[in-house]
């Protein structure tokens, strides 16, 4: 099972060009033009993931022009950090700055060209705490020590 996300931007194809350079998504053959020209509809893929968009019309308004978003995105990444500085090189607008979260992950949140907001963060690897020992542990450390000291 799967959740794809189709996001609505004015100027799909630019959103296109931008997701592909600011956040690493890959263009795929969906790609498709109204008779006018411009994009009308695209699916882009992130490793597995697809996310799709589209242009609907003259009368639509994305985040930035209406004034707050009405989603987020979560994406998870193998190295955040590398994202980041990709996505900050690319002219990215930073909402939220890399840093650790208290559910265990390390994220940071950037605006698109158009003003969605995107997640990026990659789990972070659990402190291990030392085992426990068993009782059977315990009772074969005790027979060690008790033979070196006789």
């Amino acid at each position: 099972m799967a959740i794809t996300p189709y996001l609505l931007y004015r100027d799909a194809g630019a959103a296109v060009d931008w997701l592909v350079k600011a956040f690493g998504l890959s263009r795929t053959s969906g790609i498709m033009k109204g008779e006018d020209g411009r994009v009308s509809h695209a699916t882009l893929r992130f490793g597995k993931a697809v996310v799709m968009l589209g242009s609907p019309g003259p009368d639509f308004k994305g985040p930035r022009a209406i004034g707050h978003a009405t989603h987020n995105l979560y994406v998870d990444v193998d190295n955040v950090d590398k994202h980041y500085a990709h996505a900050i090189k690319a002219g990215a607008t930073i909402i939220e700055e890399l840093k650790e979260t208290f559910y265990g992950a390390r994220r940071y949140g950037a605006e698109d060209l158009e003003g969605h907001p995107w997640y990026f963060a990659q789990a972070l690897t659990p402190k291990r705490k030392p085992a426990k020992k068993s009782g059977q542990a315990k009772k074969a450390k005790a027979r060690t020590r008790k033979r070196q000291r006789t």
